[in-house]
């Protein structure tokens, strides 16, 4: 039991070094426990952060727990600083897609990131930068969804900028709902997209 819990721990914040970094720049001053556990707490409505086991991953890799929670939610800061909270189902999922498996959603799922992120690929789950061609992302602050009715995505667009919620990896085994909060950020340009010559 203590090794999947330890497994589905890691594979969330490998999932976080893949899809989220801080909107605020680094600092390079060490946080206390106390800073880290309020930056946590700052992905998730009160309601749910406080009640939630906190985790940090440390300078040499490993997770440490700053607190044990009550509710079954974990909320970290992975290691690029942004802050995300995960439910049991995200947790679940988070461990299938470090082990390049098939999660099992028997529920919906919900994670927050109301710190918003530094972006993802919206095509490929593991990318790891930008590319010209991986639609990278950057989302604002924002809900995550997960759906056991994958045929229910199809109502959405994969579309950030349509304005409401949009599916993100569509037609891959981890496409789930991105639900903003706030208006989307100015995009950055494609690597390797010319850019247009001056007038």
């Amino acid at each position: 039991m203590r090794r999947k819990a330890t497994a589905t721990v890691m594979a969330v914040l490998v999932l976080a070094a893949w899809t989220a970094a801080a909107q605020e720049p680094k600092s390079g001053a060490k946080l206390s426990d106390a800073s880290k556990i309020a930056r946590a707490m700052s992905a998730a409505p009160p309601e749910i952060s406080r009640k939630a086991t906190i985790l940090d991953i440390g300078a040499d890799g490993q997770m440490k727990q700053l607190r044990a929670g009550t509710n079954g939610w974990v909320c970290m800061i992975e290691s690029s600083g942004a802050p995300m909270c995960l439910d049991k189902e995200w947790q679940g999922w988070a461990d299938a897609m470090m082990n390049k498996a098939d999660p099992q959603i028997k529920n919906v799922g919900i994670a927050y990131m109301l710190r918003g992120d530094n972006g993802a690929s919206n095509t490929d789950p593991y990318a790891e930068k930008a590319t010209a061609d991986n639609q990278w992302v950057v989302s604002g602050p924002h809900v995550m969804i997960l759906t056991p009715d994958a045929a229910l995505l199809d109502t959405l667009p994969t579309d950030p900028n349509a304005g409401g919620p949009w599916v993100m990896w569509k037609g891959t085994k981890y496409a789930h709902i991105m639900v903003p909060t706030a208006a989307m950020p100015k995009q950055p340009a494609a690597k390797g997209t010319a850019k247009p010559a001056p007038r």
